[in-house]
């Protein structure tokens, strides 16, 4: 982070000599061995000495315009990825980065954060940019902890690793003050540093009993429900979790970092569990088993709580994390454990009983094909444009391969609800933080993952406002990808409900702005879209292009299926699932 304060280089003592190892070559060699290659960053005094030797090693050191973007970068990169990602910044870049990391615990991504502080001899009287970065950092971390001596750097950053991935992974922090980084440590012999594997924790298996359990309740379950939620993606399970689907023929549907593990074409998909986005979803009011992998019971299923979940339905959950099974109502099978390791256990099992097709999944084909046409409906051609004729637009020129990244808002709930996920780690949204803002480092990670795969964000003109300088970052590392800002001059969802509810608006209303003319002063492509004619024509200029760009597109200010949940919430006070 850029400051305007003196720094006396003199005074930091930094050693510019290259033949003796420092603090900051013990961080660089830790990151090494761990598998790290994508550092994002933002430059500022108290990491300087870290930067400099990173910098001379094998990493890619990607610069944002703001530490928040950077965690989200970081925050994105390990969930498409499933390796560490690591955001590294100065003292007032911690408080910078702090929403990013709030976000990230509910992503559940694998993180290190790392932060620089003052000289130790200094913390404690008044020091430079001091502030309790520990303390900040930990209500919204699995752990944050500071290094006082240089030679604890490998133990810990390998501590911080391990304590990342295990359980339901998130974010860990670091403080290293800036003489640590600097002080001479000896020769890399005397460490030992933790590796990429062993950063994960072994499987666990299930029991025979536990088992013979949950095959005794899928063969005498009618209404039967799976859903697949973010801690499901933690492992290769895609292939055997779409085998014990396709055998036992029970409906299932994808949440969160899950979507497209088992694809919305699949005939036993049915599609994104989401209530207020997929009328196939209300459903679940009537299953009588409900089966949870990687999916906690929080207001998302309404806490699997009646009425949401009925009160006679049996519960299956399996979930890496022991303390999240039975956390809102108790299950009849609890398996805490790595999922990629008990489905294979389960579908043994189930290979030798017979199933029979269920009536209950053309119940929620149907409800899924009304939520089609309720869709298609909107999506007609008309000036200003709705978002769902923007959405339907797009859809013609994707496909499956494309990553799709969703920002918050009514225009991307209309999205969301329109185009399926049919590829793993290709449908990217809001964790259960609802954060607005993270869909542009979001798409630029994406496109540091797959550097040959489309990627298209999606945007309303309220969230840009929160990282739209990010353009600049993909610019300046040629990361392209296809923006769609969906432009209704108002914070739409928060405008419904304080219409339907409070009868008036406040602090929603916004400019019809160029943001187009933004990324173009940042050196991207962009235009400004007003009739739906020239859509088309649009977005295949902006993919022919090869340049990070937006089309400002004017869309009316529609009321989104989730929008009207949230009414719905607001109205009722009960805690219906969102």
């Amino acid at each position: 982070m850029h400051q305007d304060l003196p720094i006396n280089i003199i005074n930091y003592g930094i050693n510019m000599q290259n033949d003796k190892i420092t603090g900051s070559h013990l961080i660089a060699k830790s990151l090494e061995k761990a598998g790290v290659k994508n550092i994002f960053t933002l430059a500022g005094d108290h990491v300087l000495p870290a930067l400099d030797v990173i910098s001379s090693e094998n990493f890619k050191i990607w610069d944002t315009r703001h530490e928040q973007a950077a965690v989200h970068m970081a925050d994105a990169w390990g969930r498409i990825t499933g390796k560490l990602g690591v955001s590294i910044y100065t003292t007032p870049g911690l408080s910078n980065a702090i929403p990013g990391l709030a976000n990230a615990i509910h992503s559940e991504s694998p993180l290190l954060s790392i932060s620089g502080s003052a000289e130790l001899a200094e913390l404690g009287r008044g020091a430079m940019q001091e502030i309790d970065q520990v303390g900040m950092a930990k209500p919204i971390t699995k752990g944050s902890w500071m290094i006082t001596d240089p030679k604890r750097i490998p133990d810990m950053i390998g501590h911080a690793i391990r304590v990342a991935y295990s359980g339901r992974r998130g974010p860990v922090h670091l403080t290293i003050p800036v003489d640590v980084q600097q002080m001479e440590v000896g020769s890399y012999d005397e460490y030992e540093f933790v590796s990429e594997t062993s950063s994960i924790q072994n499987p666990i298996s299930a029991t025979n009993s536990q088992i013979s359990n949950i095959i005794d309740l899928m063969k005498t379950a009618q209404k039967p429900l799976i859903i697949l939620g973010s801690a499901a993606s933690y492992s290769n399970s895609t292939d055997s979790i779409r085998e014990l689907i396709e055998t036992i023929k029970f409906p299932v549907m994808t949440e969160g970092d899950a979507r497209g593990m088992i694809p919305d074409s699949n005939e036993f998909s049915c599609g994104f569990f989401d209530n207020g986005l997929n009328l196939a979803a209300k459903k679940i009011r009537e299953t009588d088993l409900l089966i949870l992998l990687g999916r906690k019971q929080d207001l998302i299923i309404g806490y699997a709580m009646h009425p949401v979940v009925p009160s006679s339905a049996k519960i299956i959950q399996i979930d890496p994390d022991g303390a999240i099974i039975g956390r809102n109502r108790k299950v009849d099978v609890g398996i805490t454990g790595d999922i990629c390791n008990i489905i294979p256990e389960i579908l043994s099992e189930s290979k030798k009983h017979k199933w029979n097709n269920l009536e209950w999944l053309e119940e929620l084909k149907e409800a899924q094909e009304t939520q089609k046409k309720q869709l298609e409906i909107n999506a007609q051609n008309q000036n200003p444009m709705h978002a769902s004729f923007v959405h339907k637009t797009v859809s013609e020129i994707l496909t499956d391969e494309d990553i799709l990244v969703f920002d918050g808002g009514d225009f991307c709930h209309f999205g969301r609800a329109f185009h399926p996920a049919n590829s793993p780690k290709s449908w990217w949204y809001l964790p259960t933080s609802g954060m607005l803002g993270q869909a542009i480092p979001t798409a630029l990670a994406a496109k540091i993952a797959h550097p040959n795969k489309r990627v298209f964000m999606f945007s309303g003109d309220g969230a840009f406002g929160f990282n739209g300088f990010e353009y600049d970052t993909a610019v300046r590392h040629d990361l392209p990808f296809i923006g769609i800002m969906g432009n209704d001059s108002t914070w739409g969802i928060d405008k419904h409900i304080q219409e339907k509810v409070f009868g008036k608006t406040v602090a929603t209303k916004l400019l019809p702005s160029r943001y187009d003319q933004v990324v173009s002063g940042l050196g991207g492509y962009s235009e400004y879209v007003t009739e739906s004619s020239e859509l088309k024509k649009a977005l295949n200029r902006a993919i022919n292009q090869q340049l990070p760009s937006l089309l400002n597109v004017q869309i009316s200010n529609s009321i989104s299926p989730r929008a009207e949940a949230a009414v719905t919430k607001w109205k009722s006070h009960t805690p219906e699932p969102m």
